[in-house]
Formats: C-alpha cells, sequence, structure tokens
C-alpha cells in the first residue's frame, strides 16, 4: 500500500502556508518566530489555531482564524497550487503496477479535495485519510496504524512518502517503511531524513522505471 503526503510532497504548496502565516500576524503587527513557525509547520490546522490562539493572546477563537486561513488556502489550492515534478509520471507507473494507492494528511479535506481535482490527481487515489478526522497527530505513530486498520493492510506492508521529518518518524515507528521527499521547507533537515528514511529523494523522476 502507497501512502502519499499532500502538502510539500505531491503538491508544492508549503510556500503558500508560510505566506499565509506572514500574512495573519503581519496584519496583526506580531512577531513571526522561529517558535512559531516550527509548531504549525507540523500540526492540523485546528492544533494550529488554537496554538495561535494561545501563543499570541487572541481574542479570536480558533474557529475564527482557521476560517481565516482556509479562505486563502481554499484559493490558493483551488488555483494556483501545482503538483510538484513529475508526480503524474510517477503515480501512473506506480496504478500501471497495481498498486493501491491512498493520501494521508494534516490538510484541511477541502484544501485536499481542491488541488487533487485541480491538478488531475484524484483518480489514482482509492482513499484520502485525513489526521484531523482521525484526532491524531501525524508524528505520532498511532495515527498510521489507524490508518493501516482502516484500509485493511498491516503497517509492514505500507509504503509512505513524506516531506517532514516528524511525520517520517512516526510512520518508521509504526512499522512502516519511508521514503523522504525533499521539500524547501524542511531543507535544513536533509541530513536527518536520509538517516531516518530507507530512500531520500529529491524528485520523482528518480522513482521512474528507466
Amino acid at each position: 500500500m502507497l501512502l502519499f503526503d499532500l502538502d510539500g510532497t505531491l503538491v508544492d504548496s508549503s510556500g503558500v502556508w508560510l505566506q499565509i502565516d506572514l500574512d495573519f500576524t503581519a496584519k496583526r503587527g506580531l512577531p513571526h518566530t522561529q517558535e512559531y513557525h516550527d509548531f504549525v509547520a507540523h500540526t492540523t490546522a485546528p492544533t494550529a489555531a488554537q496554538f495561535t490562539k494561545e501563543y499570541y493572546g487572541l481574542s479570536e477563537s480558533a474557529e475564527e482564524i482557521m476560517q481565516e486561513w482556509s479562505a486563502q488556502a481554499l484559493y490558493e489550492y483551488t488555483h494556483h497550487i501545482q503538483a510538484k515534478p513529475h508526480v503524474h509520471a510517477y503515480l501512473e507507473q506506480c496504478r500501471q503496477q497495481g498498486a493501491r494507492m491512498a493520501v494521508v494528511t494534516s490538510s484541511a479535506p477541502e484544501l485536499c479535495c481542491a488541488t487533487l481535482e485541480k491538478n488531475g490527481l484524484s483518480h489514482y487515489f482509492e482513499r484520502l485519510l485525513f489526521a484531523q478526522e482521525f484526532g491524531i497527530e501525524k508524528q505520532n505513530p498511532a495515527l498510521f496504524q489507524a490508518v493501516a486498520e482502516t484500509l485493511g493492510v498491516s503497517c509492514s506492508t505500507c509504503l509512505v512518502y513524506d516531506d517532514s521529518p516528524l511525520a517520517c518518524r512516526g510512520a518508521k515507528s509504526a512499522g512502516m517503511q519511508v521514503i523522504g521527499v525533499y521539500d524547501p521547507l524542511f531543507s535544513s533537515s536533509e541530513a536527518e531524513m536520509r538517516a531516518l528514511c530507507g530512500r531520500y529523494i529529491f524528485d520523482f523522476s528518480e522513482l521512474l522505471a528507466v
């Protein structure tokens, strides 16, 4: 079973989220700290929104914060975000080989569906599985165990593709195989990813059959 992350793995969206965060804090005259960035970059929207509210002492509710983020993000995911290079070719190769494929993402369902549809990727996946619907963060091995159970497979038969070191560690701890995918958001973690993952790629062309 092939399990693909969305943001930073299948689609080039990491810069969008950084810009949304920068716009959000700048609008309020708040500092965009490394501590803040490191936390929200690795988590689901509900957790990130609650953290944002508490971190900055905001009067808005977590739900209102998410609504502001979502409005900006939905436009980008629907109109601008592109698939990463050679993703289509690799997914088509996997499909022709008879592989089962699913998406496992921290992204909100409406954003995931919008960009998969926009980029013509939806038909490759039998399931879209959302961390926020499980109520478990991707760094937690329990999420990947729950995903495997939902799909009716064992963790040992799953191969995960992800750009986040924390998510890769969570999947590996669950007993899954992991391929790390380069994304600029986590460029400083390359050494960690190479040590952690069975393989680390910069581009899906590296996995195409010759």
